[in-house]
């Protein structure tokens, strides 16, 4: 059932029809068509408070745990709804997981049931499809095609022998697009290079739209939107959903229930869509682009606003602007500006009768983004922040700048004449939602006491911690983070706590190096390192290893490959999938690498028995926004630090400790080499709530115990 609204917003219950298949019956129908199963307690749970928040219109954050089957969870009840559901997930794989996977089991299992088959869609933006009117213009020998022009990693132009390799790829392009039904990238098998499928697509900014497009009528985005606009499920992801909610929503089509999938993730991408940049080599781009329609002199004005940004950037050091625009960047900023605004003036309005309708939109568009991006800059707003961005290879500078708070922007546009249910395994920071919820722009409640099945989860707990994990045979207590997660609720919104069916305290431990002494150098400090050593010397291996910068991953796998015979995969080295697949199949093997590890990596079984995280996961200094978050609680009068920093790193360290429990069969230890998790007394104790109810333990004898078991099993 899909909730109607009033013009004031309010949900108002829409009856079932009669007869009508209920969330729980479609969810039975789906477990029940897998051999052996079943539905789990915190599945059911989830399902029937989805079906309520339909029922009433009441948005709903629900914490669901891994192995839970979240999926089924929301994609059953989503069934129930008339018109379009739409489910957005965080990256464009858990996209292809559910539309490859999961839905069609889904749809097969219910289409009994429902006497008819369910039908599905996938919706990306309009740079993931083939564009047909760019292959009709890109062809070798044009002079300003970005294929062939634009600058190398290091520098300098693609030499030719590069340049025929993708020239190679742009005609195979063209034999795809004869025959693809899609003409989405991801089922090109094998693919192209970004370059190359950035001179066929078409990002939205600067298509002239189907009914001045010569190939309009044949529009692989636009058939996307209407196979979208005519399916019961919908699955997009957080980009474009957020650029779905900055342009007006007209992008999605209308719904009444959207679930977002990952939720923790969707303010960073809403703050990505909303970022803007201004960087020479596009001005450069630009500039050719628009040169054959404009004045020999107005294309100077361009050339020379890009030469000034050149000048500036490399004057300015790396980092937030706290002080305003530098000299140079201003001036820069204010050419661009009045270069860019005679630009458009030149060139005028994109008409029907135009040659070249296509080229001029996209010179229109590029220039129009090149202007804004300026003025925002110029006008320096509150409301937004800047930075300086040099990457320590030095090939690209920019001048960037972002908003600094989406959760207004979020408040205004993502609950409104919809019911939202947003879920993650990571929601509920420090034992309550209060932080995830401000993040999403809805109103914190304030504190309330413990439901029943709260405390009765925490009774459990309590109870279990004179008892032995499997893998450690110990009388040591457990003092991992349980706590109580209370359902809590606000104007609109309430939230919950399904748990997990793992039994975190008997698969795993939570070991905190507490004799080691605080971080405070850059990289892998020596102490660190040994008991690194010590730790993956008792296992043998299976050890992913999370660090907090390049460096400290570096060292980390010199010291290994140094000290023992085991093969050490280190992120960089190879491309991470195929690492990720040798440590899978590898048994003594080690993975080490940076953040993309946190979250992308899910190796169950005993491959994958140690995970060793260097130090607190803190945002970085010199990580302009956070940065600038928490100034403006400091400014405030509160901490930024307590209301920005922790909360960064207490999802960040959730994340990376989910990667040792992927399975009921798993087993293993997560070794936390920052003594500040265990003696911190203000946000150690807010951190360890954050994460999975492990058996926990200070002393390391216990942790090399148990892994010497495992190493023995």
């Amino acid at each position: 059932m899909s909730p109607s609204r009033t013009a004031t917003g309010t949900a108002v219950p829409k009856k079932r029809r009669s007869g009508r298949p209920g969330g729980g019956e479609l969810l039975a129908a789906a477990v029940g068509a897998v051999p052996g199963g079943a539905t789990r307690p915190g599945q059911q749970q989830m399902a029937d408070a989805i079906e309520h928040s339909i029922a009433s219109g009441e948005h709903l954050l629900v914490q669901a745990g891994t192995g839970t089957g979240k999926s089924l969870a929301y994609l059953a009840p989503a069934l129930t709804v008339d018109g379009p559901v739409v489910v957005s997930t965080a990256t464009l794989a858990l996209q292809s997981q559910l539309v490859d996977h999961d839905l069609p089991r889904l749809a097969d299992a219910v289409e009994p049931v429902l006497g008819r088959r369910p039908t599905f869609a996938v919706l990306k933006g309009r740079h993931h499809y083939l564009c047909l009117a760019r292959l009709d213009s890109s062809v070798e020998d044009e002079p300003d095609d970005a294929l062939f022009d634009t600058p190398r990693p290091g520098g300098g132009t693609k030499w030719l022998g590069e340049a025929g390799r993708l020239g190679k790829q742009v005609q195979r392009l063209r034999d795809w697009a004869e025959e693809t039904a899609t003409g989405d990238r991801d089922e090109l098998d094998p693919g192209v290079d970004d370059q190359v499928w950035r001179s066929v697509s078409m990002p939205a900014r600067e298509c002239v739209g189907a009914s001045r497009c010569p190939f309009g009528q044949e529009c692989f985005a636009e058939a996307s939107r209407a196979r979208a606009r005519e399916a019961d499920i919908v699955v997009t992801n957080h980009s474009l959903l957020a650029v779905d909610m900055l342009a007006g929503r007209h992008i999605v089509p209308p719904h009444r229930l959207l679930v977002v999938d990952e939720a923790h993730e969707l303010a960073d991408r809403v703050s990505s869509a909303a970022q803007a940049e201004l960087v020479p080599e596009l001005i450069d781009r630009s500039t050719r682009r628009a040169r054959p329609l404009l004045r020999p002199d107005l294309a100077d004005r361009l050339t020379e606003a890009g030469d000034a940004l050149a000048v500036g950037l490399a004057e300015a050091p790396a980092g937030r602007l706290t002080a305003g625009l530098p000299p140079a960047l201003r001036e820069a900023c204010t050419l661009l500006d009045s270069a860019t605004r005679a630009a458009l003036e030149a060139i005028g309005d994109v008409k029907a009768d135009d040659p070249d309708p296509v080229r001029k939109q996209q010179a229109k568009a590029v220039l129009d983004e090149l202007s804004a991006t300026a003025q925002r800059l110029l006008e320096e707003g509150d409301h937004d922040v800047a930075w300086v961005e040099k990457p320590e290879n030095g090939s690209r500078r920019a001048l960037v700048v972002a908003p600094l708070s989406v959760a207004g922007t979020l408040a205004t546009h993502l609950y409104d004449e919809r019911t939202v249910v947003a879920t993650s395994a990571t929601l509920a920071l420090g034992g309550r939602f209060d932080t995830v919820a401000r993040a999403l722009g809805l109103e914190a409640p304030p504190p309330a006491p413990p439901t029943p099945a709260a405390a009765a989860m925490a009774t459990a707990a309590a109870a279990g911690r004179g008892a032995d994990p499997v893998p450690v045979a110990s009388t040591e207590g457990s003092r991992a983070a349980i706590g109580t997660v209370p359902a809590t609720e606000g104007p609109g919104w309430r939230s919950l706590d399904v748990g997990s069916p793992f039994d975190y305290a008997r698969q795993g431990i939570l070991y905190v190096a507490a004799h080691l002494p605080r971080p405070s150098v850059s990289g892998l400090p020596t102490a660190a390192g040994e008991e690194l050593l010590a730790l993956v010397g008792a296992l043998g291996g299976r050890t992913l290893g999370l660090f907090s910068s390049r460096r400290a991953a570096q060292q980390a796998a010199e010291l290994v490959r140094a000290r023992t015979d085991l093969p050490v995969l280190l992120q960089g080295e190879e491309a991470l999938p195929l690492l990720v697949r040798r440590f899978r199949a590898e048994r003594e093997s080690c993975l080490f690498g940076v953040m993309s590890l946190w979250q992308g990596v899910d190796v169950p079984g005993d491959a994958c028995q140690l995970v060793v995280i260097d130090r607190l996961p803190f945002p970085r200094p010199d990580e302009p926004l956070a940065a600038a978050r928490a100034a403006a609680v400091d400014a405030g009068g509160g901490s930024g630090f307590a209301a920005v920093s922790v909360p960064i790193a207490a999802v960040r360290l959730a994340q990376g400790v989910g990667r040792l429990i992927r399975a009921t069969g798993d087993r293993g230890v997560v070794a936390v080499l920052d003594s500040r998790l265990e003696t911190a007394r203000g946000y150690g104790p807010f951190l360890r709530r954050s994460l999975p109810p492990f058996w926990y333990t200070t002393r390391a004898e216990v942790a090399r115990g148990a892994l010497e078991r495992l190493a023995k099993s």
